[in-house]
């Protein structure tokens, strides 16, 4: 029988100030990870998606008050979950995103 302690460091190294800066879909709890936030996510595949359409449509109308185009960006996250093509994307974003971080050499 294992305690806690083991099972963390068989997960594979997953520190704990890592966690706060991911983007995506947490696949064991299902919930949205925005940087140190989550929103919990529909388990329903047509839900997530119709979430993640209206997060669109809404975006494109950013120039009214309360909606914005801060919307496109998360509604292509939401979509990345269940879409092979927006995952793709968001794949090539955050390899981009890390390589351009580091120094060059």
């Amino acid at each position: 029988m294992t305690n806690g302690n083991e099972r963390e460091e068989a997960r594979g190294g997953d520190r704990p100030g890592k966690r706060g800066r991911r983007f995506g879909i947490d696949h064991a709890s299902g919930r949205l990870m925005l940087g140190a936030f989550s929103i919990g996510m529909p388990r329903s595949r047509v839900a997530r998606m119709a979430i993640g359409v209206a997060l669109i449509l809404c975006g494109f109308l950013g120039f009214l008050p309360i909606l914005g185009f801060w919307m496109l960006p998360l509604g292509f996250l939401v979509l990345s979950h269940d879409l092979p093509v927006a995952r793709r994307l968001r794949r090539r974003l955050a390899v981009w995103w890390h390589r351009r971080g580091k120094p060059a050499g």
